[in-house]
């Protein structure tokens, strides 16, 4: 007779396996890690549940126990939580908290500071609105109870002073703190402010964190040694065993969707995850998502106004050019009137266009033969910076070919469109003593090197910033009077339900980099489409008005918030078998009243990293039980082992 546990391992497993207790190694509770033999290697895992029933079988036992604490209880059922939400094995749910290498028990030197914040090393002047933000978080904070709060501020209003000050609360209560940030390239400006406040860094998660770090952070947030930790969407998956406070700055951002294998929603996540913690989460933005709206106005969640500028600023005045109007090329005459005057000013300006590269076609001017990718069904983009043809899904580059593969035509093929880079060549002919910095991942491969960028800038040592979305976000450029936005309806088209939304957010944040202190700032919308209702309410800066419109019509379709999507993915590299597999499953579809199921169908990008794809898309109504749907449907149809199956719960992008 011998006593068992069940351990999770992070595979991807739907269940746990079943070791033996050795008897030797005494109680085991819940959320032990524990090292166990798995198909010829030792794997660290977690306690998942303790077996009642004696086990008389042969089984494998556990080899040790980690000296570590174990996973606290709400985590462990929090990790649960995700992977039933969102429909995935729940090993995976481990996998997203549990390496290998953080387990490692080699000794290296501390990289990790744990000295604690300097709570009284800078307190900042709050303005009474700020102060009553603040005043609301402390409460909840003090009491240790769930609430959702929406610190709804325009750009420059002092949102992150206000969110340090909840911090500095929740450390003053023996409780840690997680803020979650959309991008790695604002975490160099965060930690400035964060120092400036606490008077030391906090500690940071994100890819770009070396494994050694992370594994001293990592143990330290289970032991409860670290208190405030900044990071990417990741970190939401750190043990905490005392979080006390989670704040998401930018809650309206994309990237907070992880999208490949494990796909979930951060912002979301966060959210589930605050509730079972009894702790408060603040979604921070000048922009919310529509689905934050409308939860504040179901009254689920508490909204809290930053209605000014801090220090005094104003906002912007923003302005459109009817592309239709003007001469051809992709600089308007207005926009390069209002940059001349601006450089004689001896102040800032930036370009906006969110279009990495220099042309996202190229096209021979014989035949029309359109350059793509092998392995995608999608254009190359010329980069000429590093003389190469590009795919942005693959990562697949190519020299541009001396003949057309089609007609033979020599030197026929040019560019089509602009990218950035096209731009700042425009520019530095039309501004040649200006003094021009092109912003975008492809140049700026590091935190490090953002940063010195950004430095630059702020030294004046810049006079035309052109850059992609990287620009758009929380950066403090004084001197930046105007903002020019290339192709303002760059993000109008291809049908996707959050494309107006996306648009707004984007060229609302873009727009609040212009007149930060004391200048007054413009703003330049180059567009064919100044009567959209987005470039109505961007110019009219009326974010009420646009919400209420894009509201009123995703209710009238029944579209998120008020009904939830799930996309089904196919994909395999066999094209007759992933169709006929996708109407295998389109045979065995359920019928019910409360779900519409569309497809299934080609994927808007039919081919991708050299697989072809189909797909099904679910709409529901928000109370039904869709997962359940989903386990009855997927049970029905064995695919074939060449062919996978995504599914997406609360689907972001639709290509």
């Amino acid at each position: 007779m011998q006593h068992t546990v069940e351990v999770l391992l992070p595979l991807g497993v739907k269940t746990p396996f079943t070791y033996a207790l050795p008897a030797e190694m005494g109680l085991l509770c819940v959320g032990d890690i524990v090292l166990v033999p798995f198909r010829g290697k030792e794997l660290w895992g977690v306690v998942w549940q303790l077996d009642t029933n004696p086990y008389k079988g042969e089984l494998k036992s556990i080899r040790q126990k980690a000296e570590l604490p174990p996973l606290p209880d709400q985590f462990v059922t929090f990790l649960k939580r995700i992977a039933d939400y969102n429909y995935f094995p729940l090993g995976l749910s481990l996998k997203l908290t549990l390496s290998q290498t953080f387990l490692e028990t080699k000794k290296t030197r501390k990289f990790v500071d744990l000295t604690p914040l300097q709570l009284d090393h800078h307190t900042p002047i709050f303005s009474a609105e700020q102060q009553y933000a603040i005043d609301h978080m402390v409460t909840a904070i003090d009491t240790h109870r769930f609430q959702p709060i929406v610190l709804d501020g325009i750009t420059g209003s002092g949102k992150t002073e206000v969110y340090l000050e909840a911090i500095h609360q929740t450390i003053k209560t023996g409780k840690q703190a997680l803020v979650l940030l959309p991008e790695i390239a604002l975490t160099n400006q965060m930690l400035a402010r964060f120092e400036k406040r606490f008077g030391k860094s906090p500690l940071l998660w994100h890819s770009n964190v070396s494994p050694t770090f992370k594994r001293q952070t990592w143990q330290a947030v289970l032991k409860g040694e670290a208190q405030v930790i900044v990071g990417a969407r990741s970190a939401l998956f750190l043990p905490f065993p005392n979080l006390g406070l989670i704040i998401i700055d930018e809650e309206h951002d994309g990237s907070y969707k992880q999208e490949d294998q494990i796909t979930y929603h951060a912002r979301d996540m966060a959210v589930l995850r605050a509730s079972l913690e009894q702790a408060p989460i603040v979604l921070v933005s000048a922009t919310p998502s529509l689905e934050t709206v409308q939860n504040i106005e179901a009254e689920r969640y508490q909204k809290l106004t930053l209605s000014t500028r801090h220090g005094g600023a104003v906002l912007p005045s923003i302005h459109p050019i009817d592309m239709r109007q003007q001469p051809k090329g992709w600089l308007s005459p207005p926009l390069l009137n209002a940059i001349q005057k601006t450089l004689e000013r001896q102040e800032q300006v930036m370009l906006f266009l969110n279009r990495r590269g220099y042309a996202p076609l190229t096209l021979c001017r014989q035949c029309g033969l359109r350059l793509t990718c092998p392995s995608c069904a999608v254009a190359l983009v010329e980069h000429k910076h590093h003389q190469r043809l590009c795919c942005h899904h693959c990562g697949y580059s190519q020299t541009r070919p001396k003949n057309c593969p089609d007609c033979g035509a020599e030197d026929s093929f040019i560019p089509c469109g602009p990218g950035v880079e096209r731009v700042h060549e425009q520019v530095c002919k039309r501004f040649p003593s200006a003094r021009v910095e092109v912003l975008t991942s492809d140049t700026l491969t590091s935190v490090d090197l953002l940063s010195e960028v950004i430095e630059k800038i702020r030294r004046h040592e810049v006079d035309i910033i052109i850059g992609t979305q990287l620009l758009a976000k929380g950066h403090h450029f004084p001197l930046i009077t105007l903002v020019g936005v290339i192709d303002a309806d760059l993000g109008l088209s291809g049908g996707d339900l959050r494309c107006g939304e996306r648009t707004y957010q984007l060229l609302h944040q873009v727009s609040g980099r212009a007149g930060r202190e004391k200048h007054l700032g413009h703003v330049l919308l180059q567009t064919y489409s100044p009567d959209h209702p987005v470039m109505q309410s961007l110019c009219q800066q009326n974010r009420d008005q646009f919400n209420k419109l894009e509201l009123v019509d995703r209710q009238e379709h029944h579209m998120p918030p008020f009904s939830r999507l799930v996309s089904l993915n196919l994909g395999g590299r066999d094209q007759t078998l992933v169709a006929e597999t996708a109407r295998q499953l389109g045979f065995k579809a359920p019928k019910v009243d409360a779900v519409q199921i569309f497809g299934p169908a080609p994927a808007p990008i039919s081919y991708l990293r050299g697989k072809h794809r189909w797909r099904f898309l679910l709409k529901a109504d928000k109370a039904y039980p869709i997962q359940r749907l989903l386990d009855h449907w997927l049970s029905q149809v064995k695919l074939p082992s060449s062919i996978t199956l995504d599914v997406d719960v609360d689907p972001q992008s639709f290509y």
